[in-house]
């Protein structure tokens, strides 16, 4: 690199690549080792079966600081405005790999491309930016935006306590010089036992957490515990205002089911759409788990069921992609947008995303736990109450385990409509189907007896209650009968303490009502005639996100047992104080 470092680089050349033969460049950028080491030694999978196939030169590095590559790492390395010549940031190792590997293997025909999946996704999204001649593709996949507005680490200033943790225990151990990777760096630590919801509450708050199962051996995790806001640590790990001036063409690639990263390639794709102008951009949304694209036939997740195995299209996309910029392929089938239609089980093609023809609509909270598209006609201020105990959270998810949960983002919700901190809004059947395509926005009126809470909304499709054809066979045959279920569509919670900045967090004032308004991430999805658009309205979502005390302090993560308390929390619904989750509707197509 420019300031003398080796990044370790692993090159996998054709046998035939020649002077008559040439081939492109494909290549990762990880901090997940490039494993195994040794010239004589191969790895099992360099992208698919199809792509190695294809033929291209494919080139995995360990990035700067991690396994055999020489320097420091730097979690999401912010991106640098560069004063002088031996600067460095993730763009300009990215640049540098690029001229070294043109000018010096043999066989290629001076085009690259790069593409990952999750952190080797925001590399990806980083090398792109002032990018090298040669890069002619990119492909960022589920890759992290921002780790405080909404991937990974946290959503919406809330801290997703089971990932971080489970992650940091041994992503994040000190790694002063090369080494190759062992089973000892992918040691975590000794649970004691698979329910992770008793092992969290236990744990007590994170300061205390952090300390003895660390022991302070964690760096970026007491990072973490010493910037709860959005101060200039987690500003300057926001790479999205960073990606400018990317010649190549990109395809952006998320899960609708993606715990990890869904708010990454969403901003991912608008940062470089409205940063770019001209710039070929676009997107593949798919109903799909954290990288489940690549791994996983993509039929089903959870409870809910995709009727085919969506996986191929995008696999058979991507070679197509590559093929055209790198090999002078034949123009792919790529729309601005391709996303799946969740409920009509589709894909879908559009020239915009969201939909050019999608329209605003409110779905509002309503009395008795209705849910209407018509705003509330009461004039006083009615609301609904209930208890929070962060020492009782509702639990996220039925599943049991250490390693964080996947599938609870299509999971039946029906156990959390029975607790009494739990609201629930039901819509009548729907007369006709209802399709969402794009952004969502929570606008709550709150209040709370206590001085801090989090708010977490939920938008759920209930299957009508008795599911139609299924008969006693069917039950005594081990099939599973769906009537009443509550497939979760998109659930998004808010720490309320930044519901004016997130840089600067103000206390509730107990008692009075409060607008609380946030962002929830796109869907694509159609509510079926006879299904009902459930809303559910909570303030824990646990151990995914962190208790929230609800006593103000100034570090939740600092937070001692004694601050922790019950409050009653109520959500107003009135003329004037209307509490809703604002939509954008497509139109049916006989419309």
């Amino acid at each position: 690199m420019r300031d003398g470092a080796r990044l370790f680089t692993a090159v996998y050349v054709p046998n035939d690549a020649s002077p008559s033969r040439k081939y492109p460049f494909l290549m990762t950028r990880t901090p997940y080792s490039v494993a195994p080491y040794g010239a004589d030694r191969y790895r099992e999978r360099l992208v698919s079966e199809a792509f190695e196939k294809e033929g291209f030169i494919f080139v995995h590095q360990d990035v700067r600081g991690r396994f055999m590559s020489e320097g420091a790492f730097v979690n999401v390395r912010p991106h640098l405005d560069k004063k002088g010549p031996k600067d460095i940031d993730e763009s300009t190792d990215t640049y540098d790999t690029l001229e070294w590997l043109t000018k010096n293997v043999a066989g290629n025909n001076g085009r690259a491309g790069m593409l990952g999946v999750s952190y080797p996704g925001f590399y990806a999204s980083a090398g792109a930016i002032d990018s090298h001649p040669s890069l002619k593709a990119i492909s960022p996949q589920a890759p992290i935006g921002d780790w405080f507005r909404g991937d990974d680490m946290h959503r919406h200033g809330a801290f997703n306590l089971q990932l971080a943790f489970h992650f940091f225990a041994s992503f994040d151990k000190p790694r002063p010089k090369p080494k190759e990777d062992s089973e000892d760096d992918w040691e975590g630590v000794d649970y004691g036992t698979p329910d992770a919801y008793r092992f969290f509450l236990s744990a007590g708050p994170l300061a205390e957490a952090e300390a003895k199962h660390f022991k302070g051996e964690r760096p970026f995790f007491r990072e973490i515990v010493a910037h709860p806001n959005y101060d200039a640590f987690w500003q300057a790990r926001n790479i999205l205002p960073h990606l400018r001036n990317i010649k190549a063409a990109v395809l952006v690639v998320g899960g609708f089911y993606d715990t990890e990263d869904l708010y990454g390639p969403l901003a991912t794709y608008r940062a470089i759409e409205a940063q770019n102008p001209g710039t070929k951009n676009s997107i593949v949304m798919g109903p799909w788990k954290h990288g489940g694209w690549w791994y996983e036939k993509g039929d089903k997740l959870g409870d809910a069921d995709f009727g085919f195995a969506t996986s191929v299209v995008l696999q058979d996309l991507e070679l197509a992609f590559f093929k055209h910029h790198l090999k002078d392929g034949p123009e792919p089938e790529l729309s601005e947008a391709l996303v799946f239609e969740v409920g009509a089980n589709r894909f879908r093609r559009f020239d915009a995303w969201p939909p050019r023809e999608a329209k605003k609509g409110r779905l509002y909270l309503q009395a008795s736990g209705a849910l209407s598209f018509e705003p509330p006609k009461n004039t006083e201020a009615e609301s609904d109450e209930y208890v929070s105990d962060p020492d009782k959270p509702v639990p996220h998810t039925q599943e049991m385990g250490n390693d964080w949960s996947t599938n609870y983002m299509a999971e039946d919700q029906r156990f959390a409509s029975r607790r009494p901190d739990v609201l629930e809004y039901r819509s009548e059947p729907l007369e006709r189907d209802v399709t969402l395509a794009g952004p969502l926005e929570a606008e709550v009126w709150v209040s709370t007896t206590g001085t801090d809470a989090d708010w977490v909304v939920k938008l759920i499709d209930e299957n009508p209650g008795k599911m139609p054809g299924f008969t006693k066979e069917d039950r005594w045959a081990g099939k599973k009968d769906k009537g009443g279920q509550q497939i979760l569509v998109r659930g998004e919670p808010f720490r309320g303490r930044f519901r004016e900045s997130y840089e600067a967090p103000k206390p509730f004032v107990p008692g009075e009502p409060t607008k609380v308004k946030f962002a929830v991430n796109d869907v694509l999805h159609t509510f079926k005639k006879g299904h009902r658009i459930v809303i559910q309205v909570q303030s824990t979502w646990f151990p995914f996100i962190d208790r929230n005390p609800q006593k103000f302090v100034p570090n939740i993560f600092e937070a001692k047992p004694s601050d922790y308390m019950k409050a009653t929390h109520r959500v107003y619904r009135s003329q004037a104080m209307p509490s809703a989750l604002e939509v954008t509707i497509l139109p049916a197509l006989d419309e």
